[in-house]
């Protein structure tokens, strides 16, 4: 009996420790070495050091963190940088007006006195990473609290940022953590602040499909926009002046205009957010049961009220179309992580694999670990549902978030008060010139009321109860808010001085987001902070637990680091899937599904004129593939995250054949669990980018400063 358990639990771990799945994985670049043999046997014919060098120009060197969460990749050895559309959405809205509709009539840069300047952009190259856990850990022993850890890798972290950046212009450094602590990496980057918006499509091409389409396959969005890299005349960062000149960057892209296949290899090169694939069950649970399903709800609320309005006026869809695509983009991907989840049956894998681990590990080093991360998470999930709660409504009022920035702005030192009118000019007029009160004012009784029926009375304010004992509604709370702030009237902001402090701060905006902020950084936030902090402490030692007896029971498994929005590599193949039971979907789409969709009555497929116009003459000029239409998009089995959007898409030679800018629907749970069957990523394909700036844009001058290849 006691062999047949041996046998049963070896058989458990082993499966546990399974090699990572085909084309699962975001690798580091700088080890890229370690995973070369295996990508050239898929098909790809450079080396490591083409991929990774710090020695010599490589692709490293024509990929960029784009702004604060994008990648992006040159394309031209004068600095012209392709990105996503929803990338550079929120640069193309800013410059957008009711005279000047750039989101719906397309933007093209004739000339580079036409590129037009954005201000708060940049972009990041990556120097160099490097492993520098000795040096962080440098002077811990095991007898350290963890909080005197926690000091100690800040300071050593402090200190190897402040050298490593002393080499030259426009360096910024960060320190991370891998593997929950168990490894740190330095990364060192330089920035450029100059970026000017070149060119886009309009939003019926570059956001084809909207929200209905949003993680969908097939897919026909044209998902691109371009800008350009400035920099001084000695090619270092700079701020913006009319005397920098385009940059010239050590490597960028060819581009490949033969097209793809079905079992191509593909390779992509970005800056991947966030993944939690070594989570214990109880954190997926939390996700599939709880935390997501209530935020699905909540952003569904704020959508419909968004949508309402902007489809009755222009000005309020140019106004919100940024916005409403930031909170639907993650509602959307929640639902899909949800459905993914649950089909995997993700968290009885993980509780039966928790298990085995726990009867693995009795009596050493990682013994009990499984049942401690069980109750840091038991304690945690009502104080992570009334911070979910408070991220998704109080945090999303714009008037209160508005009414708390002013009230910042005033600085009391002895007794003397000062009021930054320059400062308070500037966020004025960013807020107005993007706020609907209409929207803001429905959008606080529907999510209000909501917190008012989901959140358990011990995990509400005081200031709340009391609040809306007082009005007796949310309705009548909102009725005062809405009228009585001084932040509703511009006229009345503008006119604020250093005398008008008490008054800011009693205003009822003002005072429900202070009050709310308050009681949080007391109530919740403590609680949460020192839990999460038990949870890193814990998942440090369960993660090298499974990098233990991975190895001890002799099964190989290819551990790869979490996503944290620092540079990575993922490879795998064009590839179709099979969503259910007797549906196949092919990997590529064209402009015919843009046609077979095209609607002028919605506007999410409100396609341009000129485009029927060009796909009744068939005039595609020499983009058309072998079918004789023209390639819009295709899915890979790449794995990719949020801020892989943007990211170069790349075959066996290290050429550019598209754009990546999405997950499928059905696959989104990859963030936690990776299904090779089902994952996969969705790219542009560059010929429908350079078909759309030829026969669209009407800008094929730009064809001049790119390298083809055919």
């Amino acid at each position: 009996m006691k062999n047949r358990f041996r046998i049963i639990l070896a058989t458990a771990l082993a499966m546990a420790c399974m090699t990572a799945k085909a084309d699962e994985g975001m690798w580091l670049p700088s080890l890229i070495s370690q995973r070369i043999v295996d990508m050239q046997e898929k098909g790809f014919k450079l080396s490591a050091e083409d991929i990774y060098s710090v020695n010599q120009a490589s692709l490293k060197d024509a990929v960029v963190l784009f702004g604060r969460g994008c990648t992006g990749e040159l394309i031209s050895p004068e600095g012209l940088l392709l990105t996503n559309h929803h990338c550079g959405y929120s640069q193309i809205q800013q410059h957008s007006s009711v005279e000047h509709d750039y989101l719906k009539d397309g933007f093209w840069a004739m000339s580079r006195k036409e590129e037009l300047p954005n201000k708060g952009l940049n972009v990041s190259f990556l120097e160099r990473m490097e492993d520098v856990t000795d040096i962080i850990l440098k002077g811990y022993t095991p007898e350290m609290t963890e909080e005197d850890r926690v000091e100690l890798v800040k300071a050593n972290s402090k200190a190897l940022i402040a050298e490593a950046t002393k080499e030259g212009k426009g360096l910024r450094a960060t320190v991370e953590a891998l593997y929950y602590g168990n490894q740190y990496f330095l990364f060192l980057y330089r920035q450029y602040d100059d970026v000017r918006l070149v060119g886009a499509p309009p939003s019926s091409i570059g956001k084809f499909g909207g929200d209905t389409d949003n993680w969908m396959w097939p897919r026909h969005t044209g998902d691109f926009s371009m800008f350009r890299i400035y920099a001084d005349k000695d090619n270092n960062p700079a701020p913006y002046s009319k005397d920098n000149v385009p940059y010239k960057p050590k490597k960028y892209f060819r581009i490949s205009t033969k097209g793809v296949q079905e079992g191509d290899f593909t390779f992509i090169y970005g800056f991947p957010g966030s993944t939690k694939e070594y989570i214990h069950s109880e954190g997926v649970r939390y996700i599939e049961e709880i935390g997501d399903p209530h935020k699905i709800h909540l952003r569904t609320l704020r959508l419909d009220i968004m949508n309402k309005y902007q489809a009755q006026s222009q000005k309020v869809r140019i106004q919100y179309s940024s916005k409403n695509a930031n909170v639907s983009n993650a509602w959307k991907k929640w639902q899909g992580e949800v459905k993914g989840i649950k089909k995997m049956k993700t968290v009885r894998t993980k509780q039966e694999f928790e298990k085995a681990f726990d009867r693995w590990a009795q009596g050493g080093e990682f013994d009990g670990i499984i049942g401690k991360l069980a109750g840091i998470y038991a304690e945690l999930e009502p104080y992570q549902f009334a911070t979910d709660y408070y991220s998704e409504t109080v945090r999303t009022i714009e008037l209160a978030n508005f009414a708390m920035s002013m009230a910042r702005l005033f600085k009391q030192t002895d007794s003397t008060v000062t009021f930054d009118k320059e400062r308070a000019s500037e966020v004025a007029a960013s807020f107005y010139k993007d706020w609907y009160l209409p929207i803001d004012k429905e959008s606080f009784i529907a999510v209000m009321n909501e917190y008012e029926k989901n959140v358990p009375a011990d995990f509400k304010p005081e200031y709340y109860k009391e609040k809306l004992a007082s009005y007796g509604s949310i309705e009548a709370w909102a009725e005062d808010m809405f009228t009585n702030s001084i932040f509703i009237d511009p006229v009345r902001t503008e006119a604020l001085d250093a005398a008008d402090k008490d008054a800011v701060m009693a205003d009822p905006a003002t005072e429900f987001f202070n009050e709310f902020l308050k009681w949080y950084a007391s109530d919740i936030q403590p609680v949460t902070t020192r839990l999460n902090q038990d949870l890193q402490l814990a998942y440090r030692d369960y993660m090298r637990g499974q990098m233990v007896y991975c190895r001890t029971q002799r099964v190989m498994k290819d551990f790869y680091p979490d996503a944290n929005l620092t540079l990575r590599v993922a490879y795998g193949h064009i590839k179709g899937y099979s969503p259910a039971d007797g549906v196949y979907y092919t990997p590529s789409s064209t402009i015919k599904g843009i046609m077979e969709k095209d609607n002028p009555e919605i506007f999410d497929y409100n396609i341009p004129q000129r485009l029927r116009d060009i796909y009744a003459a068939k005039d595609y000029g020499r983009w058309a593939d072998a079918s004789g239409e023209v390639p819009v998009c295709f899915i890979a089995t790449n794995h990719t995250t949020g801020g892989n959007s943007g990211s170069p898409v790349i075959n066996a030679d290290g050429d550019l054949i598209g754009l990546n800018f999405d997950r499928v629907w059905e696959g989104t749970m990859s963030d936690i669990v990776f299904d090779p069957e089902i994952c996969r990523n969705i790219a542009l394909d560059v010929r429908y980018v350079l078909f759309t700036i030829d026969k669209i844009g009407e800008a094929d001058y730009l064809f001049d400063e790119m390298t083809f290849t055919e």
